[in-house]
């Protein structure tokens, strides 16, 4: 059993075949796909998602590249949205929020805005995030720290051994994905041979972020199997117990997510 902790499964890349591409990933022994919210326009898009597909569970948030044409009332809404939200079983969490200094047009001052803002919503409720790092690890770790977030995912992690440690210290589990099957990814393919197994989970970040053999493709969920085939090489255990593993941590990353499984 494997887990793609991070799908845009909504994304218009798959509207042509959503539901072959989340029957694939079931065939390919992925039993569930987190689906996480991007803005206010996708939060019940997710979650229609969710319900819909074998598998599906949701989160809820708004992406740092999304942070230009968000208001200060799709706070209001997110708020009411994780309300109505917490009796659903395939509700795990906030996300995807964080930093990203990667898009230099980004204006920083909003987007650590709507960070700060949905990280104080994350520790009111108790819920876990998933976190978008890119070129901003220390920023997105201060974050956690100063609103006492102990639980979720720092999705597509590429930073430096030290920063990872924080992380993991902080309570965090770092997502690897298709970036982990190039040879010339050096950097992660040591961090994810290298680091504790209980701190890894798997992800997709589907439709982007493809693995090596769909280069400049599509990527989808089923690609997971894949993926962790690779990751296992790596790090020299057999796949059974990579699955374990990772379907542990995944839990543990979302505890929500355990529960929907159960």
């Amino acid at each position: 059993m494997w887990i793609d902790t991070h799908c845009h499964l909504d994304a218009s890349e798959f509207d042509a075949d959503r539901d072959d591409v989340a029957r694939a990933a079931l065939d390919a022994s992925v039993k569930r796909i987190v689906i996480p919210g991007v803005e206010r326009a996708n939060f019940d898009t997710v979650r229609k998602l969710a319900h819909r597909i074998a598998g599906g569970a949701y989160a809820l948030g708004i992406h740092p590249l999304f942070t230009p044409r968000a208001t200060d009332d799709d706070l209001r809404v997110l708020r009411e949205q994780i309300e109505a939200s917490l009796d659903d079983p395939l509700f795990v969490g906030i996300g995807e929020i964080g930093l990203d200094y990667f898009v230099p047009t980004l204006d920083d001052a909003r987007q650590q805005f709507f960070y700060d803002a949905q990280l104080k919503l994350a520790r009111e409720f108790g819920l876990p995030v998933i976190c978008h790092v890119r070129k901003s690890q220390d920023k997105v770790l201060k974050g956690l720290r100063v609103n006492q977030i102990h639980c979720g995912i720092a999705h597509a992690f590429n930073g430096s051994f030290q920063q990872a440690d924080a992380f993991i210290a902080q309570g965090m589990r770092l997502g690897f994905g298709g970036n982990l099957t190039f040879e010339r990814a050096r950097q992660i393919r040591r961090l994810a041979a290298e680091l504790p197994l209980d701190a890894i989970v798997l992800e997709t970040d589907a439709p982007d972020i493809a693995p090596a053999w769909r280069y400049k493709g599509r990527n989808t969920p089923d690609q997971v199997a894949g993926i962790a085939k690779v990751l296992a090489e790596l790090r020299g255990i057999d796949e059974h117990a990579l699955s374990l593993g990772t379907t542990a941590n995944a839990h543990a990353a979302l505890p929500r997510l355990a529960l929907a499984s159960s």
